[in-house]
């Protein structure tokens, strides 16, 4: 079976060196060295001012939507992971959904103003397969109504828009390192921002809310990286080159292969070195991509409906319309993309693509 993904594992000896440090001093979480080597070594490496180790992405966006208080109405994006939209519920904020660019997949900023009412105390954006939103237009509606911003960066490990790490944006960005990543700490996050006062407020409510005085200043939880989690880091991060680099190739090659399909790629955002994460492909109609998924599993390849369904139709929130949204969820798939993926098994997943649409037998390539 081909799958949709597959985790990047270091060389086990990597990993291993890490493991005797850890079983020789006994320290397996609670902030432990591998944790801080792993935190000091991301902050140089994505050129960012601190960053703050989770134990996941979700836990990421809970911190975040903790340390900047917010309450009431959230506008955010209906194309997402579930994630997006869960952690805002969870922690009692109203999910409000803004409609997406047809092009981009971003959330539209022309969108958003006409839901601003009283009640909206931030916005919520994710920078959908890693591509850039609009961060200027979102940050001047911020400004012009005294909202906060918060990106859900889940995919972003590696990108630079304008010259920075997009975890670089708005009030507070967050990360995923879950396994399925470029880069991965098996289960992990990161919460990431430029005022120091939020950095420390997330490390302490990470923490069961422990302050450096040894005082429970607020009602925190338990979000720690783990040694064994850090350790997995810390050997994945040496290969994040040539990871990110084998990404880009079979992307690449994937769209050389697909041409003339009539699939429709999402536009990046220009100034942007993109990470090239996962391979979203939009088909003309969802009967398309239905028959195309059919055939592709039949052929034992997994794809994947990535995002789906548009989060404003979930039954644990208000019912809104966003078309844009709904449309590009049902037509959109994601195509198998990882590291140790051969040329010549996207070279299979094409001929079934191709002969999914064209509705005519395609020769297919055996590796």
């Amino acid at each position: 079976m081909i799958q949709v993904t597959k985790p990047y594992l270091p060389p086990l000896s990597d990993y291993q060196s890490y493991l005797q440090e850890i079983w020789q001093r006994s320290w397996l979480t609670n902030n432990g060295p591998l944790a801080e080597v792993l935190e000091k070594k991301l902050t140089h490496h994505l050129g960012v001012p601190d960053i703050v180790l989770v134990s996941s992405g979700t836990i990421a966006l809970q911190l975040a939507i903790k340390v900047l208080q917010l309450k009431g109405e959230v506008i955010t994006t209906p194309f997402s992971y579930v994630a997006t939209t869960s952690s805002l519920v969870w922690e009692g904020c109203t999910p409000v959904f803004a409609d997406i660019n047809p092009a981009t997949f971003n959330i539209d900023p022309a969108t958003i103003e006409p839901l601003i009412t009283k009640n909206t105390t931030a916005i919520a954006a994710t920078h959908v397969f890693g591509n850039p939103c609009e961060t200027d237009a979102l940050q001047a509606i911020a400004d012009r109504h005294g909202l906060k911003i918060i990106y859900d960066a889940a995919h972003c490990f590696g990108t630079v828009y304008k010259g920075k790490s997009l975890f670089a944006c708005g009030d507070i960005s967050t990360t995923s390192f879950h396994a399925t990543k470029l880069f991965h700490t098996i289960e992990g996050g990161a919460v990431f921002a430029n005022d120091v006062a939020f950095l420390q407020k997330a490390k302490m409510l990470r923490n069961f809310g422990l302050n450096d005085k040894g005082d429970f200043e607020a009602a925190g939880i338990n979000a720690k990286c783990s040694e064994f989690h850090a350790a997995m880091g810390l050997a994945v991060l040496p290969n994040i080159q040539s990871i990110t680099g084998r990404y880009k190739e079979l992307s690449s090659y994937y769209t050389k292969t697909l041409n003339e399909t009539g699939l429709v790629y999402q536009q990046i955002a220009t100034d942007t070195a993109y990470n090239y994460s996962f391979y979203p492909v939009l088909f003309q109609s969802e009967d398309l991509l239905n028959e195309c998924a059919v055939a592709l599993n039949r052929n034992n390849i997994s794809p994947k409906r990535y995002f789906y369904p548009s989060l404003n139709r979930l039954n644990y929130v208000l019912a809104q319309t966003c078309a844009i949204s709904e449309d590009i969820s049902k037509r959109i798939l994601c195509l198998p993309l990882y590291y140790d993926l051969g040329v010549n098994e996207i070279d299979q997943i094409a001929a079934v693509v191709k002969k999914s649409l064209c509705k005519k037998p395609l020769a297919m390539k055996t590796s």
